[in-house]
């Protein structure tokens, strides 16, 4: 039978009445408003109020318990993240809270805007923070832990005789795009008695409209619907201007923000500013009688806010679980070449009743799946590079997914679009996808080819008329050409070594990983231009910029030149893989020779130069680690081994500069060069520091990229994909194995 959203409560007025017009792909609504029994109300005054739901269908009979215990913290580090990831699934559904405590700060866009959430508990009729600062004259229950595993955060709290633990769920499976790409996350309430009494326990939870909009100016309305036997509630932007922003400092404005849980008895709703809501309960432990009708109106005209409660009855000393989901359907995600492209989830049909009803369904399979999912990923993370890695790892896994957004092109084939958080807001940007790559190589290649297609497609087209690779494909969400330097026009401020390197190595990885080169003869004509610029410009690069280019330009940059060696050697491969005999023993000869003349140009005593010129100096030479990834061998062991001796002897207090220039620093090349080292010790000897400026670093924000390592104070840069580099470790050791 056809699944009908109704829209309830709000269709006499006229704001009601431009919302389904705006939201009639997002939901699919009823003719006519529910009969006054459906609506369990007795007029169409019954139908505006916000009463407790009934009793659930026997579709839901008894709520499915969340497992209350929290993450299992076998074999990793504790950690102090610098910002903590609540809701995570795209650049603009991204939700953090950046303090200590989930009670200290409200929670907040990855840019640092505010998102606010809210969630309170009333025991025994007192009220309790949980979650956010606001009202600090309601006590915070004390925080008693935090864990944050690759798909769950976990806080634990206790006091007034329970213990209660909140669990943020966002199902990013890299393994199930089609479970990875919902937009949705899951928020559960676990609570017990502490003290062997009965509590009475209620439980509140609120979004603010912020969610649905760039800026607090801007107008919103909502509504309030049934999806099967869901409770759901909506906000969504007055105007919705659909892809009509693009830019870095933004937050989404079109679309739809949903807040749902399974009808049940001791469910409320409201939709009212947050300060009605939230005074209604902490004092009775209920919600206002009636939603709020004045609208549409600016998010600061109030703050109102979609608001559940649950009444839990008296609490014993066995847990008791009640869940909500957080959904916000875009509708459209990305334009791609002035095509407006759906998001991943919906290349079916499906609409936001088909995303709330199913992830509703699928919630207890989903909480097992990503329980055994962190646990399995967090042991593999812990063998790797042992607790501490592990503790960094799992934090990168789940921001770099979040950095991105999955869409699908218009035959359903996925497109993986990352978008340049905080430092430029390109889009699809070649040194940024090089530096991400190694977590999907290792976890999906799919992945992979999502995010190199759309640039091999741009080269191969008319637009592109240069010898060397593209930078990137627009500014996000609009990826309709290059931007950056001289965009397509002239070849000023372009990185020809750079991205030509990066676009080789990652199509060489990927038929390793995959075990053919099928998708690299798809886009063979570009690959073999970019081999041939760099056998002409690649062993002594001109001045230029490369990836770190926030240093500014640098002629014969010797890390740089190590990318187009291996590079070469990787084209070499390709041609091996494609039977093309011939030109893989020249590219495998010339690729030799690059290698010997660069340790003669490089060598600088006990190290290797920064540029082949410049005598006294140095740099990360992390583009190494591919030699040793790919087995080519090109370099000889003692190469790194002098490195390594090297940076060892030049680290500062929270880890190793890039190179000798400033005292700033690269996550993610820290850990390709530590991905170098031959042994447990050196490893951690470059692993180490940064963990301690994970611990310790003034800035909180989700993990930047870029800091300096003497004070650990964030450069630039925030909530990147590129910190997906972090997981190379694991990927030597996978392909050490093959």
């Amino acid at each position: 039978m056809p699944r009908k959203l109704f829209m309830i409560a709000l269709a006499v007025s006229i704001a009601l009445a431009a919302f389904l017009a705006i939201a009639s792909p997002a939901v699919r609504h009823s003719s006519a408003l529910l009969s006054a029994d459906e609506c369990g109300g007795t007029d169409l005054q019954a139908k505006a109020a916000a009463p407790a739901e009934g009793a659930p269908s026997s579709a839901w009979g008894s709520l499915p318990p969340y497992p209350s215990a929290p993450i299992s913290s076998t074999g990793t580090a504790a950690v102090r993240p610098p910002a903590v990831p609540l809701v995570t699934h795209d650049p603009y559904f991204s939700i953090w809270s950046m303090a200590d405590r989930l009670t200290d700060d409200r929670s907040k866009h990855w840019t640092g805007k505010p998102n606010g959430m809210m969630a309170l508990a009333v025991v025994d009729g007192k009220p309790f923070r949980l979650m956010g600062p606001e009202w600090r004259r309601i006590p915070a229950l004390a925080q008693t832990s935090l864990s944050a595993g690759p798909t769950r955060t976990v806080y634990t709290f206790s006091g007034a005789g329970i213990e209660a633990t909140l669990t943020f769920l966002s199902p990013l499976l890299i393994d199930d795009l089609d479970i990875m790409s919902r937009p949705l996350s899951y928020v559960t309430f676990d609570v017990r008695s502490a003290d062997g009494a009965e509590h009475s326990v209620a439980f509140y939870y609120d979004a603010s409209a912020e969610i649905a909009v760039n800026s607090a100016d801007q107008k919103v309305i909502w509504t309030r619907a049934a999806v099967d036997d869901l409770t759901v509630l909506s906000f969504g932007s007055r105007d919705q201007p659909v892809l009509e922003r693009k830019g870095d400092d933004l937050r989404i404005d079109w679309g739809f923000f949903y807040l749902a849980a399974p009808r049940q008895p001791g469910l409320g709703s409201s939709i009212a500013p947050e300060r009605e809501s939230r005074n209604a309960f902490s004092q009775s432990g209920r919600l206002p009688a009636r939603d709020d009708l004045r609208m549409p109106r600016p998010v600061a005209d109030g703050s109102p806010a979609a608001a559940l409660s649950f009444d839990l009855g008296k609490v014993g000393p066995q847990p008791v679980s009640r869940w909500l989901m957080l959904a916000y359907d875009d509708q459209f995600s990305i334009e791609y070449f002035y095509r407006k492209l759906r998001p991943y989830w919906r290349r079916t049909g499906w609409e936001a009743a088909d995303l709330l009803a199913a992830a509703a369904r699928d919630y207890p399979a989903l909480s097992e799946r990503c329980r055994a999912f962190d646990e399995k990923l967090l042991a593999a993370m812990t063998a790797s590079g042992g607790p501490k890695y592990a503790a960094l790892a799992a934090l990168a896994y789940r921001q770099s997914i979040a950095a991105h957004k999955l869409a699908a092109d218009y035959d359903g084939t996925p497109l993986f679009f990352p978008k340049e958080n905080f430092s430029n807001g390109c889009i699809s940007t070649v040194d940024v996808i090089y530096p991400a790559a190694p977590m999907y190589l290792l976890l999906n290649t799919e992945l992979v080819r999502a995010m190199l297609t759309p640039v091999f497609e741009y080269a191969r087209g008319p637009e592109w008329k240069f010898p060397f690779a593209p930078h990137d494909l627009g500014t996000y969400p609009m990826a309709n050409g290059q931007v950056y330097g001289g965009g397509a026009r002239t070849e000023e401020n372009q990185m020809p070594v750079e991205e030509s390197g990066n676009m080789i190595i990652l199509a060489a990885a990927l038929a390793r990983m995959e075990g053919k080169a099928d998708y690299a003869l798809k886009y063979w004509p570009q690959l073999e231009r970019w081999a041939a610029y760099l056998k002409d410009k690649g062993l002594d690069p001109e001045n230029q910029l490369c990836t770190d280019d926030f240093a500014g330009h640098l002629a014969h940059n010797a890390n740089l030149s190590i990318k187009a060696i291996v590079a070469l050697r990787s084209y070499a491969d390709l041609c091996a893989q494609t039977g093309k005999k011939v030109e893989a023993a020249a590219y495998t000869k010339l690729s030799v020779e690059f290698a010997r003349k660069w340790m003669a140009m490089a060598d600088d005593g006990d190290h290797y130069r920064l540029a082949f010129d410049k005598p006294g100096t140095w740099s990360q030479k992390y583009n190494l680690v591919w030699d040793k990834i790919l087995g080519y061998n090109l370099f000889p062991p003692d190469v790194a081994r002098k490195e390594m001796a090297f940076y060892t002897k030049s680290q500062l207090a929270y880890g190793l500069p890039l190179d000798n220039r400033k005292t700033y620093t690269k996550i993610d090349w820290v850990l390709w060069t530590a991905t170098l080292a031959e042994t447990p010790a050196d490893f951690a000897a470059l692993l180490d520091p940064i963990f301690d400026w994970l611990n310790k670093t003034p800035t909180r924000v989700p993990l930047t990229d870029w800091y300096y390592t003497d004070s650990g104070v964030k450069a630039g840069f925030q909530a990147r994909s590129v910190v997906g580099g972090v997981l190379i470790k694991m990927l030597a050791d996978k392909t050490a194995k093959k």
